[in-house]
């Protein structure tokens, strides 16, 4: 069932159009990736579907909620670059936020506590924000997000400000929090991507270039790919360059890596056995040679337009 429908949403600012017709649905109890390069409109939607801006034409619904009235109280919301009050402790944020949506005071005191256990940062919640951690920020960030237990989470680039381990922890906790709630989550990471969502919408120019079911767009896109990296010395470099001029029978398509070369194969046998004989009949120092299938970033590049 249909948590959110948008419709034909179109946002301009003076003569620029930054979101441009888009459409797209977010179904309860799923996890939604909104992908795409700088400037493609992913923030400006997502203000959009939380009130932060009011769209030049277009629909949204929120199901349950009767045209016209506010559905925001549904939405937790965690910006790009979260703003608090540097004098609070973050226990007293998170306690103002529960008033703020509606808690009681006790209920708001329980759900900071319970929270600020949750996202990592229990021990600091008598410390005054000023004095947090990027990281810790984003965290609180979270937290706020979640203390009212809404419907639908939407997060703009959530571990974007956290260091390797904060990533992998917030990481973890979103996994989980999908199983509770409808997550809708903007990133330029497609590996978190492709490892949290169940349904990803690749925007381009303010548009949805591509959209639905992760599973069912990989399929639909599925390639065999084989990956090439010779050694370093001159003459390796030098066959690479050549060969990639004159492709064996199979490869349909080639991109350079920063050590070697990555091609999408017609036919993966007739592919294998060309390379691998060319390889031998050159006499090259292969670094690797890897057999897989085309990933979401394959996807994403192709989307967005870049060969």
């Amino acid at each position: 069932m249909a948590l959110l429908t948008v419709e034909r949403l179109v946002k301009t600012f003076g003569d620029v159009r930054a979101v441009d017709g888009v459409g797209f649905q977010v179904d309860e109890g799923r996890c939604i990736a909104l992908l795409g390069p700088n400037g493609a409109g992913k923030t400006t939607t997502i203000r959009m579907l939380t009130g932060l801006l009011r769209p030049t034409s277009g629909e949204i619904r929120m199901e349950g909620v009767a045209p016209g009235q506010d559905y925001r109280g549904w939405i937790g919301y965690l910006p790009q670059s979260p703003a608090f009050y540097g004098w609070m402790t973050g226990r007293e944020y998170l306690i103002h936020a529960g008033r703020l949506c509606g808690l009681s005071a006790k209920e708001a005191a329980r759900r900071s506590s319970e929270l600020l256990e949750r996202v990592g940062i229990g021990a600091a919640g008598k410390r005054r924000i000023a004095g947090y951690s990027g990281g810790m920020k984003q965290r609180l960030g979270l937290a706020q997000a979640l203390i009212h237990r809404p419907k639908l989470l939407v997060l703009d680039e959530p571990v974007s400000a956290l260091d390797p381990i904060g990533r992998r922890e917030v990481m973890s906790l979103l996994g989980e929090l999908k199983a509770e709630t409808t997550v809708l989550f903007s990133t330029h990471v497609l590996h978190d991507a492709e490892e949290l969502c169940d349904d990803v919408l690749i925007m381009r120019s303010g548009r949805i270039a591509v959209g639905g079911p992760l599973e069912r767009i990989r399929e639909q896109d599925r390639k065999p790919v084989l990956t090439l990296e010779t050694e370093g010395d001159a003459g390796s470099r030098s066959w690479l360059e050549g060969w990639l001029r004159r492709l064996p029978d199979g490869i349909e398509a080639s991109s350079r890596t920063a050590s070697g070369v990555r091609l999408a194969a017609r036919d993966l046998d007739a592919a294998r056995s060309a390379v691998l004989r060319e390889l031998a009949e050159a006499d090259v120092r292969v670094a690797k040679l890897e057999i897989g299938q085309t990933t979401l970033e394959d996807l994403f590049m192709k989307a967005v337009g870049n060969p």
